[in-house]
């Protein structure tokens, strides 16, 4: 096993670069969805600053229902088009809130969270789910942050075989 270290998440392109590729080196030998999901939330709790949730939410008859995170509990059940995840899902674009207290029907699931960003998982124009990450910080992501997850998120559909999710 590689050793992963923490770097300054201050230079965006070099920290997601350093991401991404640790990424890579965890799920790409691997064909267990289960165990790339769980080991991509457990990179993200470990390497990216300032967060206190990272997951995932995955598409099944019809809702997303919680799957591998790093964090506290989280809800279990979130209807397509409900809270930031479902916005995500239903809308297939990336979500940033800077302020939840501020997003009207938000689901909190944890109290400490104050923003987070929410990218859909879209293969083959297949929803699969969303890639949910909360800070306890006000403002913490910004569309600097949307466009590096996604191609963190293009990393996941080009290692992850998703056909047993379902």
């Amino acid at each position: 096993m590689q050793t992963i270290k923490k770097i300054n998440t201050k230079d965006k392109k070099k920290f997601y670069g350093y991401l991404n590729l640790k990424l890579i080196g965890l799920i790409c030998e691997e064909e267990d969805w289960l165990a790339n999901l769980s080991n991509t939330s457990a990179l993200l709790g470990l390497l990216v600053e300032d967060i206190n949730w990272a997951g995932f939410y995955l598409y099944k008859k019809g809702e997303l229902v919680l799957g591998p995170f790093w964090g506290k509990p989280a809800c279990t059940h979130i209807e397509i088009g409900k809270g930031v995840c479902g916005t995500a899902a239903a809308s297939r674009s990336v979500q940033i809130v800077e302020d939840v207290n501020k997003f009207e029907g938000h689901i909190a699931c944890d109290a400490a969270s104050r923003s987070e960003i929410v990218l859909p998982i879209v293969k083959e124009g297949d929803l699969i789910g969303v890639l949910d990450i909360d800070s306890p910080i006000t403002d913490r992501f910004d569309k600097e942050d949307g466009e590096y997850l996604k191609s963190f998120v293009d990393i996941l559909n080009k290692y992850v075989n998703y056909e047993d999710v379902r």
